[in-house]
Parts: C-alpha cells; structure tokens; sequence
C-alpha cells in the first residue's frame, strides 16, 4: 500500500506557495512566461496602488534578458492586437530591436500598425531604457519603410502628438521619399520650404482653409483645426468627420463649443455613438465606454448618455450565456479604488480597476440573470442587483460599495459553508489578498477554500481575472483554474469557452504561443 503521508506532504509542497503579493499576503509565483503574458496583456507602465511604472519597466526588462526573442516577438503582437495595448508592446519591440533585430523586423509592422505605435517606438529607444539611445541600421530602416508607405491619412493622423512628434521621428530616421507628394509633405511637417502643388490633396485643403477660412473643413484630425477660430457650425462638421473613437473622446468639447445647442446634432452624434458596425470598427474596450459615461458633464444631454450606454450593450455583446450556475464575484476592497490604468498626472483615468470589477459583474449578470454577485474585501457584501437594469446602472451600485483588505478567500469560504452548488465562479480581483489567513508553506486561502468546494462540486471552474499588472496569483493554473491578465472584449470569450470546453493549465502563454509572426524576409 502506497504511503498515504509521504503522498500527502508531496502533493502539499507541489501546492504550497511559494512568495508574498505586493500587498504582502502569500501567493504563487508564476513562470517567467507567464509573468512576461501578464504584464503585457495588463501592464500600463504607469503607477498602481502596490507598484510604481519603473518597477514595472524593471520587471519587463528582466524578464526579457532571459526568454527567447521569439516568445517575446510574438507577446508583443498579442498584446498590440488582442489586448489593443499601446506602451508595452512597443516597450518589447524596443527589447527586440537590442535584443534580435531580425525578429524585430517579422513582427514591426503587426505592432508598430499606426504612427502612435511608431512614436511610442522611437520614445522608448531614444529614452535609453532597453540600453542605448541610437536606432542601428536595421530599426532606422523599418521605421523609414513605415513613413515611406503610410498613406497620406495615417500621416496626419501620426501628426497629432509630441514626445517625440512625427516631425522630430522624421529628423531622427531622414526617409527619403521617392514621390513628389511625400516629399513636400515631410518638407512641410518638419518646416522647410516646400512646393504648395505638390503637397497631397488634404494637405494642401488645410493650407487653403487657414488662409481663406472658406468652405468646408478639411479631413484632417481635429486637433489640427482647434488653433483655429472654429465655431459651432465648424465643431459640429468635426463631430460629423470624425472616428468613433474621436465622438467618444470629446463629449464635452462638442458640448463646450455648443455643438448640443441644436436637436439634429444631438441626434447625429447619439446615432454615431450607438452604430453598432462603427463600435466593432473602433475596437472600443467596455471600460472605455464606461470612462466616457463616467466623464460626461451634469450638461450633457440625456440622449448622448442613453446613446453610450447602448453602446456598453453592443461593446459587451459577446458576454457568453452559461449553462448551470454562476457566482460572479467582484473586489471592492481598498486598493481597487485605485485608478485602472494606473496614475498618470492629470491624465489619470477616472476608472477605477473597482469600476471594471464592477462592469464585468454586471455584464455576466445581465447575459445570465441567474447569476449570483458576491461582492468580496475583507468579508463579503450584500447588495441587490436587478438583471433587468442597464449594465451601467448597476456597475454603479457595485462601484458604490467596498473599501478595506482584501480577501479573495471570502466568498468561496461562504459558498462553502453553505455547502453550495456551482459550476462556475468568476473574481475580478488585483489579486493583491493579505487579509486571508494563509500560513507560509502552505496553500493559499483561496486554494484551499476552491479545493473544499471541488469535493462538493467536481465539475465546478474557477477563473480569476486580475486587472492590475502583477507577477503572483493566488491559485495555480490548472485544468479547472484560469487565471487571467488583463481586460478586454475577449475576456467574456475566454470566460465562455472555459466554461463549456476547459482550456489547458498554461492558456494564456499557450494563446501566445498560437501567435503568427510574418515570414522571415
């Protein structure tokens, strides 16, 4: 017969964690893969409530000195096109470029897929933060390529921004353009002499705009045309030109320049806001929606926020329904107060990571009415949620509660002494729990309260979705455990195809792994 106690104490060490949360509670430290897949899914390389942006750009360097150049070609590709992310995928782009510039070259172009991306590209190599300050040759030439084929509209749009502007990327890279239009484009941005005829047609509708002041606006980005004397006519035009993206961003200047003051551009703008291809176009993420909503002015009108809020509904449409029963449970503790993409000056979001907890309990709830909140800090928090309301409505009541420590353990330890059934939980968590009263050397509080209602419920799946950029979880990856970094549309997926299918207990490097990188040229 097998030595049950010998068994026993592997099968714990195999369990037990193995390093402290930053809030200094035990937890599970994961893989360097895993590490690298978190914080770029979730990392902002800006301060959160437990680390501030250097250690976080400290963390990525670290781990990138010591994971092959292809694992981290293909993570900075998911992070741009699946987590839409914007610093940390061309952060280890500018790894590639000291790290191996071949790989650097197969995956440019799928990263650097705007000039936003180009910029924030050439600010982090002449930063010096990955090593030296100079391109090399073969950075210098990807980055010409990209302004040498970049339409004339993704040329404008790149226009708007500084630190570095385009302006100071061309003076640093010098293209040289082989056709008359680009040339006296470029000659144009960066202010030297330049043949008028020659410059493209939209270029040269701005030129004649700010000279005559007549006609139409030109179909530039409107930040271009606000060091003009606009008025409400003109900022209406803008508000009719522009992206989706551009509407949702600049609510209250339309409202400031009285754009609202008539009901046909009220109507125009909702209807804009509400289009559901344009939403699906934009890439739009829910807690962007919910950032516009939270930012409107008292003097918006009602329509423009009933218009946002169809959007939320349309942005969280691919929220699975699911079979059996659900138990959705969102942190409201202390530090998730903090702001979601971290503190960034004047230019900190109003969304906190309490506010995504929040949307992701109220979109679950509103695509599966059964489901059951379980607000969790220290303890859990009663509050009553009605499936019927609109998904903004009642993320705000969950965003009005909470504050304290944070137990993750909290609402399992109440499912299970009320001996429960479940098929599914969900928390949304910084995963920061200290409050628990786990013992080093032994499993956390969570994994032993999911292991208590696995005996009663064998089926049953945890996913723990951490929304702040850190290295440790509090339960291990397994078969009917996923953990997972970061907040996007796919979350609610990844949610469904794990509830009804199982993934593997290394998903979210194995979906990087997936990743198709160009071929080699």
């Amino acid at each position: 017969m097998a030595n049950t106690t010998l068994f026993q104490s592997v099968k714990t060490r195999l369990t037990a964690a193995d390093t402290r949360n930053e809030a200094g509670g035990i937890a599970y430290m994961l893989t360097p893969k895993q590490q690298l897949a978190q914080l770029a899914a979730t990392g902002c390389l800006n301060s959160t409530y437990y680390a501030d942006a250097q250690d976080q750009l400290e963390q990525v360097l670290e781990l990138a000195k010591n994971l092959d150049a292809e694992f981290i070609a293909k993570t900075a590709v998911y992070a741009r096109q699946k987590g839409f992310m914007k610093d940390m995928p061309a952060l280890l782009l500018a790894v590639l470029a000291q790290k191996d510039v071949n790989m650097l070259a197969r995956v440019f172009d799928q990263v650097a897929d705007n000039g936003k991306m180009l910029r924030n590209f050439a600010q982090i190599i002449r930063s010096g933060a990955v090593g030296r300050k100079s391109f090399g040759n073969r950075p210098k030439k990807l980055m010409q390529t990209w302004l040498l084929t970049a339409t004339e509209k993704q040329l404008l749009n790149a226009a708007v921004g500084n630190s570095p502007s385009l302006a100071d990327v061309v003076k640093m890279v010098h293209p040289k353009p082989r056709e008359a239009w680009r040339a006296a484009w470029f000659a144009w941005l960066i202010g030297k002499p330049y043949d008028r005829e020659a410059l493209p047609p939209i270029t040269r509708a701005f030129e004649d705009y700010k000279q005559s002041r007549q006609g139409a606006l030109p179909d530039v980005p409107f930040q271009m045309l606000t060091a003009l004397e606009l008025n409400s006519g003109d900022w209406a035009q803008i508000a009719r030109n522009g992206s989706w993206q551009q509407v949702r961003q600049n609510l209250n200047t339309f409202l400031r320049h009285d754009v609202f003051a008539k009901s046909k551009n009220i109507k125009m703008v909702a209807e804009k806001l509400r289009d559901k291809t344009a939403i699906r176009r934009a890439r739009v993420l829910p807690y962007q929606l919910l950032t516009a909503y939270q930012a409107t002015s008292e003097q918006m009108p009602s329509e423009i926020r009933e218009a946002l809020q169809d959007a939320m509904e349309t942005a969280v449409q691919n929220v699975p329904a699911i079979q059996g029963k659900v138990v959705v449970c969102p942190d409201v503790s202390g530090s998730m107060h903090s702001p979601a993409t971290g503190y960034r000056g004047s230019a900190t979001s109003k969304t906190r990571c309490i506010d995504i907890a929040a949307l992701v309990s109220a979109a679950m709830l509103r695509t599966n009415p059964k489901a059951r909140v379980i607000p969790f800090e220290q303890v859990t928090v009663n509050v009553q949620l009605n499936p019927r309301d609109s998904i903004m409505t009642n993320a705000g009541k969950l965003a009005n509660i909470g504050g304290g420590g944070t137990a993750c353990s909290a609402p399992l330890a109440m499912l299970n002494r009320e001996k429960a059934d479940v098929d599914l939980v969900v928390i949304v968590s910084d995963n920061e729990s200290w409050a628990d009263r786990g013992q080093w050397g032994g499993k956390t509080s969570l994994m032993k309260e999911w292991d208590i209602l696995k005996q009663r419920c064998p089926e049953a799946k945890l996913v723990c979705l951490d929304i702040q950029p850190y290295t440790t979880v509090q339960v291990q990856n397994r078969c009917d455990i996923l953990n997972v970094g970061g907040f996007s549309d796919q979350v609610f997926t990844l949610i469904g195809s794990f509830a009804e299918q199982g993934m593997g207990a290394d998903f979210w490097v194995e979906e990087i792994e997936k990743t198709a990188l160009a071929a080699v040229c």
